[in-house]
């Protein structure tokens, strides 16, 4: 690797790991404090997950908490991001209200059930029924069969675009009702009209009734509630409260979605909650279940290599034994969403593949490609689900496929996470085959879903089209993914490919990981390797090996530190004076990434020098001037890059990727960040000339593999490393992958797709 161009003294030619430097001390808040890792990676299965989980709700990324109103798009008939995004939502909630209707049929007897399993069967039994369950279910997980999931039900088809509106704001009486009880209480009066906005009609005798209501508000965590529960009610209030323990359970739930898990194991769920000072976690979550605010579940455990239970001589019937299950807690969203993803799914896997194109047609085009392209061909001529792994160069593989089912008449079409990658994806397609820029089947997957971009909807609400090729499907969590397979009409290909090392999604769920653990179906890896000496250390990083490679043109320069001002200072000069000058990237496409927002090193810091090197201004728009960068967040996971353009009575104009955007003054705060610097979870579908990776000695705790991956992977031809960390890297290279996550799609998907 090269040392910086043509800097200071200090630069030192070797890998990233053997970049000697002291810790930073005096560093003020961690640059951990606010990483996308407390939101998207934590396990909340240790005590300090679940601390740290409304830590990050409180202060988490505006692309993490900006999917609640609408940005209204400039001219142009296509659908502005944040409609997109209520279209896709409004069909969601009448899918669940569908799921909610079957789920009241009535549940096949367990003739074989003893024990606690029959316990626990009926309790879920009572919960449907709308009785309260025994207590005793609770004590330990047990075994039982799972009950399938019902038949997939298709997607409405999504209302047209002038219907799509902002959600109607609280009226003003209802905001004021509620910010008289948050003062009465003690809370702060500022959080009126979220709370009404969340809690809905009647919100102040809600809020007066149950107290704890105020948890069901971002930002909110249980001491707080409690102290604003306590002035309410007086002497009334106690740690045993029912409606505290219920209000608990459904916090951590959705403190662990927050993390990345669709439920929580019985036993992790009732520690925690022991931790948060319910005096009987078990009443808590069995009345939570009863109220409908949760769903139980049970799910056979598979154990690798482990003998089957053996049969019970005394049985005079030969019952079969009893397998071993666990317990999951979950919110019903997200268990409606998994149990909808898997029946997409087995649809897929089960079902044959529409005809169009004869197989000697298939394998002609097979044949004429080479590798693993070919591999992927074929296996999607013959398979209604495949799944494809590589990197940035693997790209052209399924643009190969694309162009193969077009040339046969197949309505094909690619999604990308983000505008920037479709941008990408689409030149690519362009270079490679005969698309003209009338229609690029390219779209992103929020804009597929929508009807903004993409092919349309068929008269029975399906897509309207026979092959869809996603990439960036790590970036699917459990939600996105079922909206997408509920859409695809009967005889549909769906092809999911991605780089399985990347983070994974911001939402729950770990959809990519699970189907390639699964191998329900056939998986094509890509024999196209990244190529350079960038392409060389990112694959070692992929299998944990952080390697020093040979980089004559300076495509990798390592930057010893030793405390976060000279961090700061280092990479101001890189970006403004050394990458531009030694390189020729100017500074205007080159990216700097960093582990959280916050911290003496975080994007906020690091934005603010950048902004004062290369537009400096007053801000008088909410801190932003025309000429700034930034990324917009228009819903929760997606970032936006782009620039803005004027500010107006309208709201602050943006040039974005996917088009000019106008952001209402009242959500620049929540939905715009300055963008010269970004965290890898924003960063992730994109890629830049030059990019910045910045390693504070105080973000050695927020590294893994992945991260590493993802940040350093964003760069195209030249990538410097701000390292302070000393020996937390290659560690982390070599001894952190990504945190786990607990899911159910594995189990969901066993019963369901042929063998």
């Amino acid at each position: 690797m090269s040392t910086e161009p043509e800097t200071t003294e200090d630069a030192e030619p070797g890998t990233p790991g053997a970049a000697g430097s002291a810790p930073a001390e005096g560093a003020g808040d961690s640059a951990a404090e606010e990483t996308e890792e407390s939101a998207a990676g934590r396990s909340a299965g240790d005590s300090a997950a679940e601390e740290t989980a409304a830590d990050s709700a409180a202060g988490r990324s505006s692309e993490e908490a900006a999917g609640q109103g609408a940005a209204a798009e400039g001219e142009g008939a296509r659908l502005s991001e944040a409609e997109a995004e209520l279209l896709a939502q409004r069909a969601e909630r009448e899918r669940i209200e569908q799921r909610k209707a079957e789920k009241k049929a009535p549940i096949e007897a367990g003739a074989k059930l003893s024990g606690r399993a029959a316990d626990l069967l009926a309790a879920v039994r009572a919960v449907e029924s709308g009785e309260k369950p025994v207590a005793t279910v609770f004590e330990e997980p047990a075994p039982a069969p799972r009950r399938s999931a019902p038949e997939p039900v298709r997607r409405p088809q999504p209302v047209a675009a002038e219907s799509a509106a902002a959600p109607a704001a609280p009226a003003p009486e209802a905001v004021q009702g509620v910010r008289r009880v948050l003062g009465e209480g003690g809370a702060p009066e500022t959080l009126a009209p979220q709370a009404a906005a969340v809690l809905g009609e009647g919100a102040d005798e809600l809020l007066r009734a149950d107290p704890w209501q105020l948890l069901r508000v971002a930002g909110v965590r249980p001491e707080q509630a409690d102290g604003f529960a306590r002035a309410l009610l007086g002497a009334e209030c106690a740690p045993d409260d029912a409606r505290r323990g219920r209000a608990v359970t459904v916090w951590l739930l959705e403190q662990a979605a927050l993390a990345g898990h669709t439920a929580l194991e019985m036993p992790t769920l009732l520690t925690a909650l022991a931790q948060r000072g319910v005096p009987e976690p078990e009443s808590a979550v069995q009345d939570s279940i009863a109220e409908g605010e949760a769903l139980v579940f049970q799910d056979a455990l598979e154990e690798t290599g482990a003998p089957a239970p053996a049969a019970d001589p005394d049985d005079p019937e030969g019952a079969e034994p009893e397998r071993p299950v666990r317990v999951l807690v979950g919110l019903e969203r997200y268990a409606l969403a998994e149990e909808s993803l898997a029946d997409g799914l087995a649809r897929l896997v089960n079902s044959a593949p529409k005809q169009d194109g004869s197989a000697e047609e298939w394998e002609r085009l097979a044949a004429a490609a080479a590798g693993s392209t070919a591999e992927l061909i074929r296996a999607a001529a013959g398979h209604g689900l495949v799944l494809h792994t590589g990197g940035e160069a693997s790209l052209a593989e399924p643009a190969t496929l694309l162009h193969a089912a077009r040339s046969l008449g197949l309505r094909a079409w690619a999604a990308t996470h983000g505008p920037v990658g479709r941008d990408r994806f689409a030149a690519l397609l362009r270079r490679t085959g005969q698309e003209s820029g009338a229609e690029v089947p390219a779209a992103t997957v929020a804009g597929l879903l929508s009807g903004a971009e993409g092919p349309g909807r068929d008269a029975d609400g399906a897509l309207d089209l026979d092959l869809l090729v996603v990439l960036d499907a790590p970036q699917l969590d459990v939600e996105t993914a079922a909206l997408l397979t509920e859409s695809l009409p009967d005889g549909a290909r769906l092809v999911l490919a991605g780089d399985p090392a990347v983070l994974w999604s911001v939402g729950p769920g770990r959809v990519f990981a699970d189907l390639l653990a699964a191998r329900i179906c056939p998986q094509v890896a890509s024999r196209l390797p990244d190529p350079g000496p960038l392409g060389e250390l990112v694959s070692g990083i992929g299998v944990g090996e952080l390697n020093q490679v040979e980089a004559p043109g300076k495509e990798v320069v390592i930057v010893p530190v030793r405390d976060p001002g000279e961090a700061v200072h280092r990479t101001v000069q890189l970006v403004v004076d050394s990458v531009p000058r030694a390189i020729g990237v100017p500074a205007e496409e080159t990216q700097v990434i960093t582990p959280g927002h916050g911290g003496a090193v975080g994007t906020r810091a690091l934005n603010a020098a950048l902004k004062e090197r290369l537009n400096p201004g007053p801000g008088r728009f909410g801190g932003f001037d025309p000429g700034d960068r930034i990324v917009h967040s228009p819903a929760p996971g997606r970032a936006v890059p782009g620039r803005v353009v004027k500010a107006d009575a309208e709201g602050l104009h943006l040039s974005c990727a996917g088009g000019p955007v106008v952001v209402p003054k009242e959500r620049v705060e929540q939905t715009v960040r300055h963008g010269w610097a970004m965290t890898a979870h924003q960063a992730v579908g994109s890629r830049w000339p030059a990019v910045v990776v910045v390693l504070p000695g105080d973000a050695a705790q927020a590294l893994s593999r992945p991260w590493v991956y993802t940040a350093f992977g964003r760069a195209d031809r030249h990538l410097s490393v701000v390292h302070g960390v000393e020996q937390a890297l290659p560690r982390a290279v070599a001894e952190v992958p990504a945190k786990p996550r607990t899911t159910r799609l594995p189990v969901l998907l066993a019963p369901q797709v042929g063998a």
